[in-house]
């Protein structure tokens, strides 16, 4: 029932900086934990970041923490994630999630809807 959409993703130089975006379609996205997450080919989908409801609390995987920034708009139903002094090895498809239910932020299976990713490639 909740339609998430990314946007933003595109092709940088190793160093350079992207802006991703995820709206929802959905008039109770303020009661949602937010995460964004990523998958390169051939691997395991990862955690990158999550935010909380109101956005007091942010959690971010070690590989990231420092480069990138989540935030989030209840009033637009939007989420952000900045990524800064991007690497090669942030190069995936990347996905905005929500959680329905209390949950463990870093885990993929506590999210209930995603969206369709979009394509971050970093260039060395």
């Amino acid at each position: 029932q909740v339609q998430l959409v990314e946007s933003g993703g595109g092709l940088v130089q190793a160093g350079g900086s992207l802006r991703l975006s995820c709206a929802a379609t959905e008039r109770t996205f303020s009661s949602y934990t937010m995460g964004w997450f990523r998958q390169a080919p051939g691997k395991e989908r990862e955690f990158v970041a999550a935010i909380s409801t109101s956005g007091g609390s942010t959690l971010y995987a070690d590989s990231v923490k420092g480069r990138f920034t989540i935030f989030r708009d209840n009033a637009k139903n939007t989420m952000w994630l900045l990524m800064n002094s991007l690497k090669p090895e942030d190069t995936a498809v990347y996905s905005c999630a929500a959680m329905i239910y209390s949950g463990t932020f870093s885990d993929k299976r506590a999210y209930d809807y995603w969206g369709q990713g979009t394509q971050v490639t970093v260039s060395s």
